[in-house]
């Protein structure tokens, strides 16, 4: 019983005494009634509040019912729910239109020619996006090898990234166009990958690798480069230990070739040669100028010998997600 429900009926016991008409007996127990639960519960009338004549209930004789609800845990989490609801529905437009923040990762820093590529399209695509996106160019500094950025792409740890010159370490698939003097020009590696060939690829990279493929694009043409003699023919590069991609159509091409492959990370290159580990490697010549090979080589055999393709990717959950809207308007960029 609640506590008003008691204090009503204490002041309900001083009614007077019953009366011989029935009539006059239920109008004085509605005037004590009415009086009492007026002290209680109201100072004076307002709005959802009843003075005893107001009241139908105690007109009758019998007092208003008021629940007194316990507070629960649960009635409290719904309080909370329905407030949360209500400050979300007034909070302003523009706390929820934040852009939306896209990391690009690339083992390399500026000057390096894909590098200062991929700067300049971080800043056309969110210029592009109206708002929507601001996309991140971070080149060897969130992330130093090769197989750690697809990696963190995989996982949505970060949008986008690409594998450098090591795609065919990543992706085994591209080891194909691998094969020394397979392509002959650039003209003939542009028709592949712009066309059916591309195609075919980003299909089967979102089906295996949950990733879709932004664009395909290449790091030039591979020469080699060494501390020993000059490679004007294959038999040249006999006894020269030669570092490779850690792929295996690299090692089969120079152990074939009668040198011995090195299979070496990207950023272990320079310190290997400093340090004898290495006589050389070959490279395109953007990577050769990066990396400044020509401070422990002495010469740079102009080959020609292999093609390096290579792709730039997203996360496939996230491309998916993102709107049809902002992907042609803001993505467009690159394939240009």
């Amino acid at each position: 019983m609640s506590p008003r429900t008691r204090r009503f009926r204490r002041r309900s016991s001083k009614a007077p005494k019953a009366s011989s008409s029935p009539k006059r007996a239920t109008r004085a127990i509605a005037s004590v009634a009415g009086s009492s639960w007026n002290r209680s519960v109201c100072s004076a009338p307002a709005r959802g509040c009843y003075s005893g004549r107001q009241n139908n209930a105690i007109s009758r004789g019998r007092p208003p019912v008021t629940r007194i609800v316990p507070a629960t845990r649960r009635r409290i989490l719904q309080a909370a729910a329905a407030s949360s609801v209500v400050a979300l529905a007034k909070a302003p437009a523009f706390a929820q239109a934040q852009p939306k923040k896209l990391v690009f990762a690339h083992v390399t820093a500026s000057p390096e020619s894909s590098a200062v590529a991929f700067e300049a399209m971080a800043k056309e695509v969110t210029e592009r996006s109206n708002g929507e996106l601001a996309m991140e160019f971070h080149g060897g500094t969130l992330l130093t090898k090769e197989l750690e950025i697809i990696n963190a792409v995989k996982a949505g740890n970060i949008a986008m990234g690409d594998p450098g010159g090591a795609a065919a370490t990543v992706f085994p698939e591209m080891g194909v166009f691998l094969v020394p003097y397979l392509i002959a020009s650039y003209d003939q590696a542009y028709k592949m990958f712009n066309g059916a060939v591309g195609d075919r690829f980003d299909k089967q990279f979102q089906d295996k690798y949950k990733l879709k493929v932004l664009f395909f694009y290449d790091y030039g043409f591979r020469h080699f480069w060494n501390s020993k003699r000059p490679i004007a023919e294959p038999k040249d590069l006999r006894g020269l230990k030669m570092r490779v991609q850690q792929a295996k159509v690299f090692a089969d091409t120079i152990n074939g070739l009668g040198g011995v492959a090195v299979p070496m990370a990207w950023g272990e290159v320079i310190p290997a040669a400093q340090q004898g580990v290495i006589d050389g490697a070959d490279l395109p010549i953007v990577n050769i100028l990066a990396l400044k090979a020509y401070e422990v080589s002495k010469y740079c055999s102009m080959t020609y010998h292999n093609y390096g393709p290579t792709a730039a990717v997203i996360n496939l959950e996230l491309w998916r997600a993102s709107t049809i809207s902002t992907r042609p308007r803001s993505f467009s960029k690159p394939r240009e």
